[in-house]
C-alpha cells in the first residue's frame, strides 16, 4: 500500500519553494509551506532598503523551471526579484500550500514524526524540511548609548519604508554588500553621508544599474533558447567555482580585477583607506557600478574605524571624534549560522539542535542531522552561497528529499535519520578541501562560524551532484516499517 506523508516546509524563499515544487513533481501534494513573514520571497521579502539589488546578474539567479526572458535590468532589483518569486508560487500552484504570518515556534520529534508548534497551534507531520535561509537575523551591534541618540536608527534588514533620508545627515555603519549598495543609493539625496568601514572590501566594478538589452529578451523567449542559456549560467557558476576553491591563475586573474578597480581612485588617501588587508574574494565580494563614483562625491566621508558610543547628536569613531547624524543605518549584516534558530527543536531521545551543534552547526551534505529522523534542511549548513547556484542546489536538493519519500511511501521504513558517522566523513572531507579555498586565506568574514570554521561548500556542482543524486541507505538508519 503506498502511503501519502505528511509533510511541514519552514521558510516560503528559495530553499521553500524550490522544494514545494519538488515534492509537487514527485506526486506528493500534502504538504504546507508555513512563512512568517506576509509573503514569499525570503531574503527579498524582508530586506528592502535604497538602492538592493542582486550581485549575481538575474539570468543566473532564477529556478530551472521558471526561466524569465525579461528581466528588466541585468541584475535585479529587490521588487523585481519579490516579484519574481510571487509569480513562481502562483505559477507553479503553491499558494494552496502557503500560510503567511504564521511562525514556528518549536517542533519536537515524537518517535515516528513531528510535533510542530505555531503561532497558531501545534500540529503533526511526517516529515519536517526547514528552509529557513541563512540571510535573515539580523546582526545588531551593541552599542551603548543607543537610547539616547535622538535621531533614527534602522537595520538595513528590516527597512521602514518611511524612513526619511533626503536632506539627512547619515551615518552608515559596514561596508560589504549591503553598506555599499545603500551608500550609493542615498549620496545623491543626503546632506552628508559618512561611511563607518571599519574593515574595508574589495569592490569588483560591474554594470549594477544596467538593463537587460532587448535583443537578448527576445532570443530568451525561445525555449530552446532560455535551455541553452541556463546551462551556460550554470556553467559560469561552475568556473567561479575554480576561482574560489582552487589556488589557480585564473583566481589571480580575478583578484587582478578588484586591485585595478581600487587603483582607480584618484585620491590616494581615499584609496589608501578602503584597501582591505586581505585578499580579495576571502569575504563575500562586493560588486557594484556607482560605488567609487559615490565616495569621492563632496558629501561623503569614508572612515577606517568603527563606532564607540551613541551620542544624543551622534557617534563617536573609535578615535574618539564626535559627528553628528540624523540617521544611523546599520549595514551590519546578518547571524548568518542561526539557520532554524532559535526555532526549539528536539529530536530524538530529547537531544536539541543547540546539543547536537554545540561546536557550530554542521549537517551531512547540507541536507540531514544525527539525531533528527524525518528532518532535512535545504541549504543548511555548508551550502554553496560563496559559489554555485542557490537555486540550483535547493532544486537538487527538494529533489533528493522527495526521493526519501518516495521510499517512505511505499513503506521502506518509518523513520530515516543520517548517522553521526557518516556526518563526520562528510565534514572531515569538508575540512580537506577547505584550505585551498580563498575563503580560508586570512580574514574575518561572516562565512566563518564561532568556532572559526568555514561555512561554506568547498566542492564543485558535479560533486554536488554526485553527493544528492540518489540517497545512500548506508549513510542512515532506517526504522520500521510500521
Amino acid at each position: 500500500m503506498t502511503r501519502s506523508p505528511r509533510v511541514i516546509i519552514v521558510g516560503a524563499g528559495v530553499a521553500g519553494i524550490a522544494t514545494g515544487v519538488a515534492l509537487r513533481d514527485a506526486g506528493f501534494h500534502d504538504f504546507r509551506i508555513i512563512e512568517k513573514a506576509d509573503d514569499v520571497g525570503g531574503v527579498w521579502q524582508w530586506n528592502r532598503y535604497p538602492g538592493l539589488s542582486c550581485d549575481v546578474p538575474s539570468q543566473i539567479y532564477q529556478f530551472s523551471f521558471a526561466t524569465k526572458p525579461d528581466w528588466p535590468r541585468v541584475f535585479a532589483t529587490q521588487p523585481q526579484i519579490q516579484g519574481y518569486m510571487c509569480d513562481v508560487v502562483d505559477d507553479n500552484g503553491l499558494r494552496e500550500h502557503l500560510t503567511l504570518g504564521t511562525e514556528v515556534r518549536a517542533a519536537r520529534f515524537d518517535g515516528t514524526g513531528w510535533e510542530v508548534t505555531t503561532d497558531a497551534g501545534t500540529e503533526r507531520c511526517d516529515f519536517l524540511i526547514c528552509a529557513t535561509g541563512i540571510l535573515h537575523h539580523p546582526n545588531v551591534p551593541d552599542i551603548s548609548g543607543r537610547d539616547e541618540f535622538e535621531g533614527d536608527v534602522v537595520h538595513t534588514a528590516r527597512w521602514d519604508p518611511e524612513t526619511e533620508t533626503a536632506g539627512r545627515r547619515i551615518a552608515v555603519v559596514g561596508n560589504g554588500s549591503t553598506g555599499v549598495q545603500v551608500a550609493t543609493a542615498l549620496q545623491p539625496v543626503a546632506e552628508q553621508l559618512t561611511l563607518y568601514s571599519r574593515s574595508p572590501q574589495w569592490v569588483i566594478g560591474a554594470p549594477t544599474d544596467a538593463t537587460q538589452p532587448r535583443a537578448l529578451t527576445w532570443a530568451l523567449r525561445s525555449d530552446a533558447v532560455a535551455r541553452v542559456a541556463y546551462r551556460a549560467g550554470l556553467a559560469s557558476s561552475g568556473l567561479l567555482v575554480d576561482v574560489v576553491t582552487k589556488p589557480t591563475w585564473r583566481r589571480r586573474a580575478v583578484q587582478s580585477l578588484a586591485r585595478r578597480h581600487l587603483g582607480r581612485l584618484r585620491d590616494p588617501v581615499l584609496r589608501e583607506r578602503l584597501r582591505p588587508d586581505y585578499e580579495p574574494l576571502c569575504k563575500r565580494q562586493v560588486v557594484s557600478g556607482g560605488f567609487h563614483r559615490a565616495i569621492q562625491q563632496p558629501n561623503v566621508e569614508v572612515l577606517r574605524q568603527g563606532i564607540d558610543r551613541f551620542t544624543p547628536a551622534g557617534l563617536v569613531a573609535s578615535d574618539g571624534h564626535e559627528r553628528a547624524h540624523d540617521l544611523v543605518i546599520l549595514a551590519t549584516g546578518f547571524k548568518a549560522h542561526n539557520y532554524m534558530r532559535p526555532m526549539q527543536l528536539v529530536g530524538r531521545d530529547g537531544i536539541t539542535i543547540e546539543d547536537q551543534w554545540r561546536d557550530g552547526p554542521s549537517a551531512y551534505r547540507m541536507t540531514a542531522i544525527p539525531g533528527f529522523p524525518n528532518l532535512f534542511t535545504v541549504l543548511g549548513p555548508n551550502s554553496p552561497i560563496g559559489s554555485l547556484s542557490q537555486h540550483w542546489a535547493a532544486e537538487l536538493t527538494g529533489a533528493y528529499i522527495a526521493a526519501w519519500m518516495r521510499r517512505w511511501a511505499v513503506g521502506a521504513f518509518d523513520t530515516v535519520e543520517v548517522t553521526q558517522a557518516a556526518t563526520d566523513a562528510f565534514n572531515s572531507q569538508v575540512r580537506q578541501a577547505m584550505p585551498s579555498t580563498v575563503w580560508a586565506t586570512g580574514c574575518d568574514s561572516w562565512y566563518l562560524t564561532e568556532s572559526g570554521n568555514v561555512d561554506l561548500w568547498p566542492f564543485n556542482g558535479r560533486t554536488m551532484s554526485r553527493m544528492l543524486s540518489t540517497p545512500d541507505p548506508a549513510d542512515f538508519t532506517l526504522a520500521g516499517p510500521a
